[in-house]
């Protein structure tokens, strides 16, 4: 068994080199097919570990009661989501939270106070682009926010509202030439008002949804007074323990509810949202592309395997007399059968591993574009190659077949 298919493989594989350049247009054909699959596939499983990596810069096991309610709608072309704002939330509904909640978790309350600053030094300065945020002394701790020079907030400059910030990366690196060092204990202007660098944050990265490296943060009672209260606070909460998230949730809803005097069966007027489920309605969103990918390759692959019937026929046309050679020195039907279809498996499974290579590299340049690690999307390797040998099967059969039932007289006598 194993002797003939070795020896059905270099028959095949002599017969494809005799062919070049048909072998080649056909080649390139499934593997434009099996490019665009897996490179597709490959770029969306780098875009979703970057939407989940930036959804949990704050934590699997965080959440957050916001006044936008985040909702999906599905329409023709897939699911969006949208957000319905409601009541702001003040910050006495916040401190009032943060006192009541009596679940074991870190409560953190934070605002916005701009998004649209611009923070200058010396003859430096950023574009209008800045996000100032007022943060409480935990929010540190619920967003996993380190530190690469400096110190952080004191008790004392959270509850006077000291005007000193921490900076993030990338604003330190724009203003002090990458030597953030030098920021410390300097003074910056952040939109019209000055204040001392006590730290830069660590990186976080930037993607399609935010850059984390692009904001200032300031006490929350500072931006209360710069900024005016009547901005909605957001209550930050990170449990100990992920597996009591839903639990968690649930009580923070209750005494939310409470504090708003929302009735038991009333429409809460203010939306908690868990970091992995709002990533997981992004990523419903790109998934819809997994599917266009799948029926763009199998097109593409329907028509590479019209490509290889006609070579196989040209090719059991080319051959007659060899065919009609070989069965007159014993060779059986299925023999030849066999042969044909060896050649025709193998030039859809070499097109089949060229274009996974190169779609791979393609995916994987999407995917260090998003500062995402090398991703290998073997599912869709195993299905490519399944596709390829079932392209190689269906392609090689009739032509084999008509190989295999010629007459071996007629055959010798075929010019």
């Amino acid at each position: 068994m194993a002797n003939n298919i070795l020896f059905n493989t270099t028959l095949a594989y002599r017969a494809i080199r005799t062919n070049k350049l048909r072998t080649g247009i056909t080649v390139g054909i499934i593997a434009l097919g099996l490019m665009a699959l897996v490179g597709t596939l490959t770029a969306i499983e780098g875009l979703k570990a970057s939407i989940y990596s930036n959804f949990s810069g704050m934590g699997a096991n965080t959440f957050e009661i916001t006044n936008e309610i985040l909702k999906s709608k599905s329409r023709k072309g897939g699911l969006n989501v949208y957000t319905v704002d409601q009541r702001n939330i003040s910050y006495k509904d916040a401190h009032e939270f943060k006192e009541r909640y009596s679940f074991p978790a870190e409560v953190g309350v934070t605002m916005t106070g701009t998004g649209t600053a611009t923070v200058k030094y010396a003859s430096q300065k950023t574009n209008p682009n800045i996000e100032v945020k007022g943060v409480d002394e935990s929010y540190a701790v619920i967003s996993s926010t380190d530190l690469d020079a400096g110190r952080n907030f004191s008790s004392n400059e959270i509850f006077t509202g000291s005007y000193v910030c921490v900076l993030g990366s990338s604003i330190a690196g724009k203003l002090f030439n990458g030597k953030i060092q030098n920021a410390i204990n300097s003074v910056v202007t952040v939109g019209a008002t000055k204040y001392r660098v006590i730290g830069v944050a660590a990186s976080k990265g930037s993607s399609m949804i935010s850059n984390a490296d692009n904001n200032v943060f300031i006490p929350l009672q500072n931006a209360r007074a710069v900024y005016g209260g009547e901005n909605s606070f957001v209550i930050n909460v990170k449990v100990h323990n992920v597996a009591t998230m839903d639990v968690a949730a649930d009580e923070a809803e209750g005494v939310f509810r409470v504090i708003r005097k929302i009735p038991l069966n009333g429409e809460p007027n203010f939306g908690i949202n868990k970091n992995d489920s709002l990533a997981a309605m992004v990523v419903e969103n790109i998934s819809k592309v997994t599917g266009a990918a799948l029926f763009i390759a199998i097109i593409t692959l329907m028509g590479a395997a019209i490509a290889l019937m006609n070579i196989m026929l040209v090719s059991v046309a080319e051959r007659t007399r060899e065919i009609g050679v070989s069965k007159a020195l014993g060779a059986m039907n299925s023999t030849i059968k066999n042969q044909f279809l060896t050649e025709s498996i193998l030039i859809s499974i070499a097109g089949g591993v060229i274009g996974i290579l190169f779609g791979m590299l393609i995916g994987n340049g999407v995917a260090m574009l998003l500062k995402v690690g090398f991703i290998v999307p073997w599912f869709w390797i195993i299905v490519g190659l399944i596709l390829c040998s079932i392209v190689g099967l269906a392609s090689g059969y009739y032509p084999a077949a008509k190989a295999s039932k010629l007459d071996p007289i007629e055959s010798l006598r075929y010019e």
